[in-house]
């Protein structure tokens, strides 16, 4: 593919696995093509990067057609021939821009979440004999979608893993925030990620709790997407008496150093499709803990280069333990996972693997 424009589109909210992919899309695809990036205004990705090439537009819940408007728009204007897509809320306005606009760019879209139903009626027939290609994450999202989507008018669909590059880290840091959150000494339990019911920190808080007696802390490093649930949170702490225990950072850009503070980090999400926070440990050399469904069952191998529970306080208490009281297996976990994530996850790779499915897909025939 020679000099084709492409557009990464992403109207979601939230700053999350879903949405530093599409950034890192951005990233790469401009190091080989003409790429532009469209977010939503005063919005967490839009605040986050400030760069020339990207654009805003509003999303409109209850009509789509007005942004779908704009985007045709953009697409005609700026000489659009791919339109990337990742949050599956923005599949109707891509999809009504492509049909508005005068080039007809072919859509990819990056399949981030599981599918659970079939979507074989008429809406959802239009919608993906618009789509091209859909990039699943995961093996078992590819299953899904080729389940429930009906092959008459199944998009091409292909499965590139997500990545994560070898970290810069900065030591400095790393001691002013040993020193913020007065961690001398003791072993140190850490999980990342949006703080909102469905990310399971209650579990890590309940599994500490059952440890009190152990020199252990939990790092909680994320923001608080929903109130009540970050409220409960810390009135359960409260009645649990661990208030020394539990530390709360809100959002952070230096996640490698929050994880590098860690001797274990967990990943507690019941239904995590992928788990980036995963191999984000991985290539930190801190060894992870994992619910036993999704993503992970992709990633880990248990007790090679991870370990992995059944989603409930008592399991992750065991393997927190475990881990605290086994030192050499921490390392065999740490290394093993560290060799792991360099070779089935490094990030420039899956990257070009990614442009290409980019590529075929505009040189697809639908």
């Amino acid at each position: 593919m020679t000099n084709k424009n492409i557009l990464e589109f992403c109207l979601s909210p939230a700053l999350g696995g879903l949405e530093l992919c599409v950034l890192d899309n951005f990233k790469y695809f401009k190091t080989k093509t003409d790429c532009k990036l469209i977010v939503a205004p005063n919005q967490k990705l839009d605040n986050y990067l400030q760069d020339e090439d990207k654009f805003t537009i509003k999303r409109n819940k209850f009509f789509p057609i007005v942004p779908a408007l704009k985007l045709a728009k953009f697409i005609d204007k700026s000489k659009i021939d791919i339109v990337h897509f990742h949050w599956t809320r923005d599949i109707t306005t891509v999809v009504l821009a492509k049909v508005l606009s005068k080039r007809k760019p072919k859509i990819v879209q990056s399949r981030h979440m599981t599918m659970t139903r079939f979507k074989d009626d008429f809406y959802h027939k239009w919608l993906y004999k618009n789509i091209d290609t859909i990039h699943a994450i995961t093996n078992q999202v590819k299953k899904q979608l080729e389940k429930y989507i009906p092959q008459d008018i199944r998009p091409n669909i292909q499965m590139v893993y997500l990545g994560v590059e070898e970290p810069v880290v900065d030591e400095k840091k790393i001691l002013e925030l040993k020193e913020k959150y007065n961690f001398k000494d003791g072993f140190i339990v850490g999980i990342a990620g949006r703080i909102e019911e469905a990310k399971g920190q209650y579990l890590v808080i309940e599994a500490i709790a059952k440890l009190k007696e152990l020199n252990i802390k939990a790092l909680i490093v994320g923001q608080a997407m929903n109130e009540t649930y970050f409220e409960n949170l810390k009135q359960k702490v409260k009645k649990l008496k661990i208030e020394d225990k539990i530390i709360f950072t809100d959002f952070t850009k230096d996640v490698n150093e929050h994880i590098k503070l860690c001797d274990v980090t967990v990943l507690a999400t019941q239904k995590e499709t992928f788990g980036l926070v995963v191999v984000e440990s991985m290539i930190n050399k801190v060894p992870v803990i994992a619910v036993n469904d999704g993503g992970p069952l992709e990633i880990i191998d248990d007790e090679k280069d991870g370990l992995l529970f059944g989603g409930n306080s008592d399991e992750l208490k065991n393997k927190i333990d475990l881990l605290y009281k086994d030192k050499k297996l921490r390392n065999k976990l740490a290394l093993n996972s560290y060799k792991k994530v360099q070779i089935f996850f490094n990030k420039d790779c899956q990257m070009k693997k990614m442009y290409e499915v980019i590529c075929k897909a505009y040189q697809m025939k639908k």
